[in-house]
Formats: C-alpha cells, sequence, structure tokens
C-alpha cells in the first residue's frame, strides 16, 4: 500500500496485489538479466519503498548478489562498502543522489551502473526498466525464468552494524533466509489479510527477512512517514502487526500510560485489568472490549507486536498483553538470518525471549555455576561466514555452531533467558559479573529516562582491576518540564546550573530507590546525567565504548 501525497493535504493510495508484485519483480530481472546486471554485485540503498523490495527480489529471484546497505551511512563508509563488497551496480533512492554524484567522481568506487527508484534526469531508472523488462517477456524472451538456482551459494552481503573499518560483511545464501521464513511461519499467528508496518529498515535482516514473511503469508505492507508519524500511520492504515524493536513498543506504552494519568482513568485501568487477568483464568478473553477506546489509539486493529534486536522492558511487554495486543520478543542476529528463537501465544514464559525456532539448535557454552555461558546456535539459518574474512569466521563459527557473543541460560522447559552481551559484562575485583542490560532495564522503568547505559569505571584512575558501576541517564527534557517545571536554557547561567542540580537531585533520589532493592555488589554508585542523546550506530544500538569515553562530562 503506497501513499502518493499531492498539493498540500491531499493523498492518494495506491494498491498493489501479490500478482503485480509478482510480475514487477519478473520484469525489472529480466531487464536486469539482459543487460548484464545479474553479472554484477547489485547494492541497494535508500529508505524502505516498493521500488527498494522489488529491486531486491528481482536481484535475488534471478540467482544474483545483493548488498543491502544503510541509507544513514556517512559517505566515507559507503564508498568503503562499495568497494569491499565490490558492487558494479548501486539502485539507489532519490535522497541519496548528493552521495551519488560524489560516488561517480569517486575513484575508488568500483559502481559502473547507477540505477535511480525513481524517474531522475541523467539516470536509468526503476520503473523504464520495469517496462522494458515487459516488453522483453512479450516478445518471449525467457533467459530471467530459466536461471538455474543454487540455494546455498553466497546471494546476500550484509554489514553488521559498526563503522566500515569494523563492520564484517555476512554471507546469506537463499536457503538461509527462506529456513528462517518457514521456520517463523511455523510458530507465530500471522494471517492473510492483516496489516503490516515496514518500519524495521530493509538493509537489517530482521527488517528484510521480516517483510518476506509478510509476503509469504499475504499479508499486507504499508510504509511509515517518520518516526513521529509512527502512531498516526498505525491507526492510518489500521496496522494490525508490527515487527519492531523494543524502544518502539516502550515508548509507544509509555505513551499510552502517560494519556491514561492525563485523563484520570489510572484506577479504572488497573481494575479493568484485575478482572480481566481473572477471567482469562477461565478462558473468557474480554480484553479488548474493556479497553476499546485505549486500542483505537492504535487504529483498533493492532494484535501482535514482535519485539527484537535488544532485550525490552518486561513491563511493556505486559503491559501490552493486558490490553489485550499480544506482545512477544524474540533473540537473533544477521549472521543467523535473522531469528534463533521466540515466543508465541500459545509458548512463552515471563522474561524469557522464547524457545529455538523449528530446525535450530540452541545450546550454552560453558555454563558457570548458575547455567549463565555464551549462547550458540545451528541450523539452516546460520551463514556461511564473513566475507573475506577468515579469521572472524573461524571465531564466530565452530563445529557448525554460531558463537552469538550473547550470555544467557536454557531452563528445565528450553526456555531462552538472556543475560547480556558477553563483551559488556562488568567483572568487578571480587569476581562478581555484572550485566549492566539487567540493572538498565530497571533505570528505564523511570518515566523521564530516554536512555540508559551502565558500565564500569576505575574507582582509582587508571586501576582497571577495581572497577565502580556507573549509569550514564539521558532524561526527556519535556517530562522534567511538564512533570517539575524545570527547564535548561543552554546558557552557562547561574540559573541554568540551579535547574541542572534539582534535575540531578530527582534522579539520585530515584537512584537511591532503585540501589536499595539490589544487592551491594550491583549498587550504582556514579551518575551521569545530561539531556544530550548517546552516540549510535546507524541501527539505534549504543556505541558503548565511545559513550564511556565521554562519561565524564557531567558527574
Amino acid at each position: 500500500m503506497i501513499k502518493h501525497k499531492g498539493t498540500g493535504r491531499q493523498v492518494a493510495y495506491e494498491n498493489v496485489s501479490f500478482s503485480e508484485f509478482f510480475h514487477r519483480v519478473n520484469r525489472l530481472g529480466t531487464a536486469f538479466f539482459n543487460r548484464g546486471f545479474l553479472q554484477e554485485r547489485i547494492a541497494i540503498i535508500g529508505k524502505n519503498s516498493c521500488q527498494w523490495i522489488t529491486a531486491y527480489f528481482a536481484v535475488l529471484c534471478g540467482d544474483g548478489v545483493c548488498v543491502p546497505l544503510d541509507k544513514g551511512l556517512p559517505y566515507e563508509e559507503l564508498e568503503s562498502s562499495l568497494a569491499r563488497s565490490e558492487s558494479g551496480v548501486l539502485v539507489f533512492d532519490p535522497a541519496m543522489k548528493e552521495h551519488v554524484e560524489a560516488l561517480k567522481q569517486s575513484g575508488n568506487c568500483p559502481v559502473k551502473t547507477y540505477i535511480c527508484m525513481e524517474p531522475m534526469e541523467g539516470y536509468l531508472d526503476v520503473p523504464a526498466l520495469v517496462e522494458e523488462g515487459k516488453s522483453a517477456i512479450e516478445r518471449g524472451e525467457r533467459g530471467y525464468f530459466e536461471l538455474p538456482i543454487d540455494g546455498t551459494a553466497t546471494r546476500i552481503l550484509l554489514f553488521t552494524s559498526g563503522t566500515t573499518s569494523m563492520a564484517k560483511a555476512v554471507m546469506l545464501s537463499q536457503r538461509n533466509i527462506t529456513s528462517n521464513v518457514y521456520s517463523i511461519q511455523t510458530v507465530e499467528d500471522l494471517h492473510r489479510g492483516d496489516v503490516n508496518m515496514a518500519f524495521l529498515p530493509y538493509h537489517h535482516t530482521y527488517g528484510s527477512t521480516g517483510q518476506i514473511v509478510m509476503l509469504a503469508c499475504g499479508i499486507t505492507t504499508a510504509f511509515c512517514d517518520g518516526l513521529k508519524y509512527l502512531q498516526k500511520n498505525i491507526v492510518e492504515y489500521k496496522v494490525s502487526v508490527f515487527f519492531c524493536v523494543p524502544l518502539l513498543i516502550e515508548s509507544i506504552y509509555k505513551k499510552i500510560m502517560a494519556t491514561v494519568k492525563k485523563q484520570g482513568k489510572e484506577r479504572t485501568v488497573a481494575m479493568g485489568i484485575k478482572l480481566t487477568r481473572f477471567l482469562l483464568r477461565f478462558g473468557i478473553d474480554i480484553r479488548r472490549r474493556v479497553f476499546r477506546q485505549i486500542l483505537e489509539q492504535l487504529g483498533g486493529e493492532l494484535h501482535t507486536v514482535i519485539a527484537g534486536a535488544a532485550a525490552i522492558d518486561p513491563k511493556a511487554l505486559e503491559g501490552f498483553n493486558d490490553l489485550g495486543i499480544c506482545a512477544f520478543q524474540g533473540f537473533g542476529m544477521t549472521e543467523a538470518s535473522p531469528v534463533i528463537a521466540a515466543e508465541n501465544a500459545w509458548e512463552r514464559k515471563a522474561g524469557s525471549c522464547g524457545r529455538a525456532l523449528p530446525g535450530i539448535e540452541v545450546a550454552i557454552h560453558q555454563p558457570d555455576e548458575s547455567g549463565v555461558g555464551e549462547i550458540i546456535a545451528r541450523g539452516p539459518n546460520v551463514m556461511a561466514g564473513y566475507y573475506e574474512n577468515p579469521k572472524e569466521t573461524e571465531k564466530t563459527l565452530q563445529d557448525g555452531w554460531l558463537y552469538t557473543g550473547d550470555l544467557g541460560y536454557i531452563d528445565e522447559e528450553g526456555f531462552l533467558f538472556i543475560c547480556g552481551r558477553k563483551k559488556n559484562v562488568i567483572v568487578l575485583k571480587n569476581g562478581k559479573n555484572v550485566y549492566p542490560e539487567e540493572i538498565e532495564q530497571l533505570i528505564t522503568n523511570l518515566p523521564y529516562v530516554e536512555e540508559v547505559m551502565v558500565f564500569g569505571e576505575p574507582r582509582i584512575p587508571g586501576d582497571e582491576r577495581d572497577l565502580a558501576l556507573c549509569a550514564k541517564i539521558v532524561y526527556k527534557a519535556e517530562y522534567m518540564k511538564s512533570e517539575f517545571g524545570l527547564t535548561v536554557e543552554g546558557a552557562d547561567t547561574e540559573q541554568d546550573q540551579a535547574v541542572r542540580d534539582q534535575i540531578q537531585k530527582i534522579v539520585r533520589r530515584d537512584m537511591e530507590e532503585i540501589n536499595g532493592k539490589l544487592p551491594v555488589y550491583k549498587k550504582i554508585l556514579r551518575l551521569v546525567i545530561t539531556d544530550q542523546p548517546m552516540i549510535k550506530t546507524t541501527t539505534g544500538k549504543v556505541k558503548r565504548f565511545q559513550e564511556m569515553q565521554r562519561s565524564g562530562e557531567t558527574q
């Protein structure tokens, strides 16, 4: 479902059927084949769109090699990614024109052919190539359709997040992707007639594999106008299924609860939850009727939300489920195409990310006395390795097992619980291990917290053997203004400093309450409090090392 904006507030909607999409893919693929483009690696860059996914399918259904790239990459990293992947063709969004013009002048870029997703003077474009392919098919040309498909060959080169010098190019095959799509279909309740919001970027495996799941299930896809329009778009398109990252679920839930509080209906909602929970014990589900007015804030049709890519606040998960929206979390990574384990309506346990998907084995490598160790997985969804990086491949793939770098444990019923990233674990002088994600989850529950990061900092400068736990908290300036009347103007004045002191006092008071519930070795001893966003990768993950380096700005 494609929205076309006219003048003023005028909009028109174009509905592309499954059969029409099928023909567009074959037509574009035929044009690619006839022009010899499929013999090159084809990179795609731009915002999520029908043209993006059409080009993606045209490459893969023709047994080409696709290189999805992040539209948020700085120019130098884009140029480096194209060079490292040896891409000869670039399909790009019109918004990328400035970068494309620079690439054409560069002597370090291997791209020979540039194709715009929309008509643009001086460039080949996708609509024209679709028409070109249509004419060729009508003349009886069948070369594209007769290409042999090797399901195990590398067909996707996908860069992990991070700067290009550190990013690894994951090699995925058609079998990797399709096996994961099938596994997801067997455990999630997705049906023809549902409407999905394609919010996760297609250059990310969760976004692109998720989109293939939607196509496989006969689900309609709509596109978001941007983060600030997310809730409006969910209502506009009557979205019923939503794959997203935890931050979005938590943000939406907090907004809903803030509205409930503003309307003075907290007690009414609490009583409704108590009643519906009681009736659920007897198989009576009236949640969507009781909370109809709240659900209408999300279009009234949303029934399933699946979050991945990071840990989610259990309070938000439970809150959505209390309202009658099935909210689940999964676990995976790019190297696994990407889903390894996931919850569903009939298999779930509080705090876990579900069981391993069918066809995938999950185990814990070298568990400690509490059963926590590195999560490893194997199955048809696991990558072949990292492109031209045997050293990293050998570290990550061992005896057929994918070493995820995440720590967790599996309970007696096979449910997987994530403790945190192996590289983020803070080892204290007394030998205790602290998983920062566990404490971060507690701090995130504070209503004014936008972002948080827990890390270890030397008690004595230079002595890495003795660490104190530190939390960097990014607070919501709007919340501090609306709830406490506190506004930092941004000037270096005594008044601003007085406001900052008051904000610090509020945060430290709440932190003392959280510390009171934690064992001694997990208590936060130092705080960095700011309203400035943290440094993140283009996929929204905090760059912890860089943040630790600048943590001394505000103490």
